[in-house]
């Protein structure tokens, strides 16, 4: 996903997930990098399979959807003013998620691919409190260099 967009928005504060997804689905069709279906097709996916997961000290919520609501390749980076309680993915209950990072593919396989990077990359303690911590304008590049840039490529770098 080289040519992968990423929004991001800090500063704001919802009331639930419902909300919060709300507000995803309408930036979203607003910078036009998905069909006007996304929005619902966001709330049902998330109704029907919760994307709440609890990490080692914090909860991050990673919504999505089928790619056929996708034009372009993308990431919403949001982290909230508060915690916004997400349901739980792979248990009963919800858990308070200090970042919400949905993903907007075009391809299927292509959102598997990503999936594995990013949880690999949010297992990182350090990784996870930057993108807590960061000022808005870094956030971006912060998880650009994370999660897209090839392990080989870091290595070099150093």
């Amino acid at each position: 996903m080289h040519n992968c967009r990423v929004f991001v928005k800090t500063g704001i504060a919802f009331e639930d997930y419902h909300e919060a997804l709300t507000h995803i689905g309408e930036s979203m069709v607003h910078a036009g990098v998905v069909q006007t279906s996304y929005p619902q097709a966001l709330l049902i996916r998330e109704a029907e399979f919760p994307t709440g997961i609890q990490l080692e000290h914090h909860a991050v919520a990673i919504p999505h959807c089928e790619a056929m609501h996708a034009r372009t390749p993308s990431i919403y980076l949001i982290r909230p003013d508060a915690p916004v309680e997400f349901f739980q993915a792979d248990d009963e209950g919800t858990v308070a998620a200090s970042l919400i990072i949905a993903l907007i593919v075009t391809h299927p396989s292509e959102q598997l691919v990503l999936l594995r990077k990013l949880f690999s990359q949010l297992q990182e303690p350090t990784f996870y409190e930057s993108l807590l911590t960061v000022p808005e304008d870094q956030l971006a590049e912060l998880f650009k260099q994370h999660v897209f840039v090839p392990a080989q490529e870091k290595a070099a770098a150093v």
